[in-house]
């Protein structure tokens, strides 16, 4: 258990660090006058940061475990939001971008790579419960930075003061505990499930990695089928990296809200993912992968369609804001489980650092690198057209997204693991 709640608070921690960026990039916008272009530039920015780190972080993680790389990158991570906070120009704010991509980068990978150690040790899935952790921390955050915002505080000393308190809890919760749970995977593979010995899962979990030296799965999955879950993961990051950084630009500049309702909006959209992240896993295992993804795709795709809808009603402006959020929580619903199971179903097939961190670089790349894109189409064109191309990546995903995750367990059974014990784990993983 001490395992499970440790990555489960550095989870929420995260997404207060993330909404401190993100819900402040309207003020930040409005502070430097950097428009659809400079947002985008910004963005691209920090996405170029995080591409680099992400192929890294796999190996450092296999050198000093996922616990050890959080010890270190967590805490820093935190502290590089002052950066963005003391820029005094665009050019400065390009360069702390970057190195904040960096570190949430390594960030990133690092916690996907423990939260797997850790679920496979327990037996059962955590996955979509501990990213609902990490929604509860991006609402949290949005909601006090929506508040200050409200209350007149300066959004430059609103992010310092958040960066300093954020270094001090990630430098704790990175520290000893983490550590001491057990559950890792990289630098001490043979440590991986210490709590599921004698328990039917933990031997379905144990059966597919190697023997004396551990999980031996994700290093030995084919490339193609590594790319097929990068690419399930990279559509829904899109879908929700476009609510996360432009759902508040859309509202300032598109349907004439503030900035304060603007960080609003970006609440909204997490509050539904974090509601519908906590009862995530208990519907997988209700309704399976294939009708969980499908239905998340769906319902994705009807929340774009409001927001694109939004900004053509011939109405007021409060019910075209109102249409609009409804749209980004529908959003967030939709998009709330498609990572949690792209990543347990990697867990499941066996995942080693170095596959864990392929994967998350595709699926997080594509989260990154598309509203970089959608600045470059609204700068180009509008911002309601780029935002059909989220739109259209979570319609791919309720229509592809099935299949090919079948493709996943059955290439992995095929490559590496005795079809019965592959049977075994999808049936109390998967279905």
């Amino acid at each position: 258990m001490a395992g499970r709640g440790t990555i489960t608070l550095c989870y929420g921690l995260t997404g207060v660090t993330n909404a401190v960026w993100a819900a402040t990039l309207p003020a930040t916008d409005a502070r430097l006058g950097l428009g659809p272009g400079g947002l985008g530039a910004l963005l691209m920015m920090l996405a170029a940061g995080s591409l680099v780190a992400m192929p890294v972080a796999g190996r450092l993680c296999d050198r000093w475990s996922g616990a050890g790389l959080l010890r270190v990158c967590a805490p820093a991570a935190a502290l590089a939001l002052a950066g963005p906070a003391l820029a005094a120009g665009p050019g400065p704010l390009m360069v702390s971008a970057a190195l904040l991509g960096v570190l949430f980068g390594l960030l990133n990978v690092a916690l996907s790579v423990q939260a797997v150690a850790v679920e496979r040790g327990l037996g059962r899935p955590i996955m979509a419960t501990v990213h609902g952790t990490w929604t509860l921390g991006a609402v949290a955050g949005g909601a006090l930075v929506t508040a200050a915002l409200r209350a007149g505080a300066d959004v430059r000393v609103l992010m310092l003061v958040g960066a300093t308190a954020l270094t001090a809890a990630m430098a704790a919760v990175g520290g000893a505990a983490m550590a001491s749970t057990g559950f890792t995977i990289g630098a001490t593979p043979q440590a991986a499930t210490p709590a599921t010995a004698g328990t039917t899962a933990g031997t379905a979990v144990g059966a597919v990695g190697g023997g004396a030296g551990g999980v031996r799965g994700a290093a030995r999955l084919r490339p193609g089928v590594l790319a097929l879950l990068g690419v399930v993961g990279a559509a829904a990051f899109v879908a929700e990296g476009a609510a996360t950084d432009w759902a508040g630009v859309h509202a300032t500049r598109v349907l004439g809200a503030d900035p304060a309702t603007g960080s609003l909006v970006y609440t909204v959209f997490f509050v539904a993912m974090t509601l519908v992240r906590f009862a995530g896993d208990a519907v997988r295992t209700r309704l399976g992968v294939r009708v969980t993804i499908r239905l998340a795709g769906a319902t994705a795709t009807a929340g774009y369609g409001l927001v694109l809808l939004a900004g053509v009603l011939p109405v007021g402006a409060a019910v075209r804001l109102g249409c609009a959020m409804a749209g980004w929580a529908l959003s967030g619903a939709g998009v709330a489980v498609v990572w949690p199971v792209v990543a347990s179903l990697l867990g499941t097939v066996g995942g080693a650092a170095r596959g864990l961190s392929a994967v998350t670089t595709v699926s997080y790349g594509g989260g990154l690198v598309g509203p970089a894109l959608i600045g470059y189409v609204a700068t180009t064109a509008s911002l309601p057209l780029a935002l059909v191309i989220p739109a259209a990546l979570a319609l791919l995903v309720a229509v592809a997204a099935p299949p090919l995750l079948d493709a996943v367990v059955t290439t992995a059974a095929a490559a590496d693991h005795p079809a019965a014990h592959v049977r075994a784990v999808v049936s109390r993983r998967t279905t």
